[in-house]
């Protein structure tokens, strides 16, 4: 005899899978008509219909994968009956490039939301105001931290209110790199973006000397000089590693007062620029806090703001959904250019694109990365794609744009903080701990049972959509409310916590020599 009916979600139409929104026993009915044959774990997929092998396994609208060999109905769908090669091995796409774009309807600049910020010289506004501490190489990394200590230590950032605090950006490569290779343009990047995001109120960028990353080309080739805000030195020029401490902490605070005269301000959300990323994904990912987080994006856009999709690797199969909304067929062009390099790059490296999802995505129902890339696309809401920038590249389009990023969230963060972010949104089923300094970073949790085992990290629960009790328009309305109240100086979890001092990871790109 089956069991009786449990609550299942069929997402479109021309789906031939269902996800279970509870643990489903053997034998179980389902409000498809058909009956589980093995049990399904909680966010996981079952074949509503009988599907061949060499066919299309379809969730979204969209094909997750193939089936490896016959699956009846009723059975529990993921990696032991489902991958990426269909009949011939191959998936396609039409791109159709900007051919489903549709202009935002934008709100009257006399309607727009605001938030309290910090207006900067050059115009930009920050949403926290921070001393950081970066570093060109490795090999200063220990003076960084000696000098962010020593401020903690002193107790004279009592005496500063309106500083977030001092924060040494210590990091793993600098040298033993090809001086004019991919990495470290990279790296130069990552370093200035940091430098002027409108969070930092003024930075140090400390070396050891002889490093392949030389801070005085940095300087250079961005036209830098050192002022009240910006200082540089170098270990072996100062004549060693007190020297260097007590150069650093002395030029902390000189910096502090003038860095404390920033004040918040009223200004629009259009100022605002949101890094978007997901981490520790499940099977709710794409159903509830990836969508909220789309209107939540759509929202931004309509106010004149700014919103960055990454992760490139984690779009992959569902980049004809990007292409779609490009603006022009430039746009378009350059998103699939950074798809290709990354298959090129995965085969160098004698990886797949399906190394993602990881065994913890996988656990939380996730079959394959076009399952996963799907779901992470929701992000991005569904206004136009305006721009494709590469990592750590300055964000000067408004609207939503991408940037290319791996989809390892530390390194992926960095690249959207060096590119402009002021605040981030973080999407989470399996649970991430995680913080991004000196850019404040709201946590939402994708089921219920996460945001109650993790309430302390989690800044929003999305699983009340899977459950029936909030709209998924309501929810990114939320997530948007609170974006402002950051934006505005609320603190969120993460940040209670303490997280963002060890999240500063640029990528590291080409040969360590």
């Amino acid at each position: 005899m089956s069991r009786p009916q449990a609550r299942t979600l069929v997402l479109n139409a021309a789906d031939n899978v269902a996800v279970a929104l509870s643990n489903l026993d053997v034998g179980t009915m389902t409000p498809q008509g058909v009956t589980t044959l093995k049990r399904v774990p909680k966010g996981h997929k079952f074949a509503t219909q009988p599907i061949a092998a060499g066919a299309a396994v379809v969730k979204f609208g969209q094909i997750i994968g193939f089936a490896s060999h016959d699956i009846p109905a009723g059975e529990w769908v993921h990696e032991h009956n489902c991958g990426m090669g269909g009949a011939d091995g191959t998936l396609t796409h039409d791109y159709a490039f900007s051919e489903g774009v549709v202009a935002p309807e934008m709100v009257p600049e006399a309607q727009r939301a605001t938030f309290e910020g910090y207006r900067r010289a050059n115009g930009r506004v920050g949403t926290r105001n921070y001393i950081g501490i970066l570093t060109s190489v490795n090999c200063s990394a220990t003076v960084a931290k000696f000098m962010a200590q020593e401020i903690t230590r002193s107790g004279i950032l009592d005496d500063y209110p309106e500083i977030d605090g001092v924060i040494p950006f210590v990091h793993g490569t600098g040298c033993a790199m090809d001086t004019d290779g991919e990495g470290y343009h990279i790296l130069r990047r990552t370093q200035w973006g940091y430098a002027s995001n409108p969070n930092i109120g003024g930075a140090l960028l400390v070396g050891l000397g002889c490093e392949a990353f030389q801070i005085g080309r940095m300087k250079e080739a961005y036209g830098i000089v050192d002022g009240d805000t910006f200082q540089t030195m170098t270990i072996q020029e100062i004549g060693g590693t007190r020297k260097m401490v007590e150069w650093g902490v002395e030029r902390i605070k000189e910096m502090l007062p003038i860095a404390a005269r920033a004040r918040r301000e009223t200004v629009p959300a259009s100022e605002l620029t949101l890094a978007l990323q997901c981490g520790g994904s499940d099977g709710y990912s794409g159903i509830t806090a990836n969508p909220a987080l789309g209107v939540a994006v759509d929202l931004l856009v309509k106010q004149g703001g700014t919103a960055i999709l990454s992760e490139t690797p984690e779009i992959y199969g569902a980049e004809h959904l990007l292409t779609r909304r490009a603006v022009n067929r430039q746009v378009g062009e350059k998103l699939i250019e950074r798809i290709h390099w990354w298959e090129d790059y995965t085969a160098r490296n004698r990886g797949e694109m399906n190394n993602n999802p990881s065994p913890g995505n996988k656990l939380g129902g996730l079959t394959t990365i076009l399952e996963k890339s799907l779901g992470a696309t929701a992000k991005g809401g569904s206004t136009p794609l305006t721009a494709v920038y590469e990592y750590a590249e300055l964000v000067t389009e408004k609207g939503f744009v991408f940037m290319d990023t791996p989809g390892f969230d530390p390194v992926s963060a960095t690249g959207q903080v060096a590119g402009g972010a002021n605040v981030l949104a973080f999407t989470t089923g399996r649970g991430s701990a995680y913080g991004c300094k000196p850019v404040p970073s709201i946590k939402l949790a994708t089921n219920s049972d996460l945001y109650r085992r993790m309430g302390e990290d989690m800044d929003i629960n999305c699983g009340d959509i899977a459950e029936g009790l909030a709209e998924v328009d309501q929810k990114g309305a939320e997530i948007f409310d609170m974006m402002l109240r950051v934006a505005s100086g609320e603190r969120t979890k993460s940040e209670d916590l303490g997280y963002g001092d060890n999240e500063f990871v640029p990528w590291q790109v080409g040969a360590v020599m």
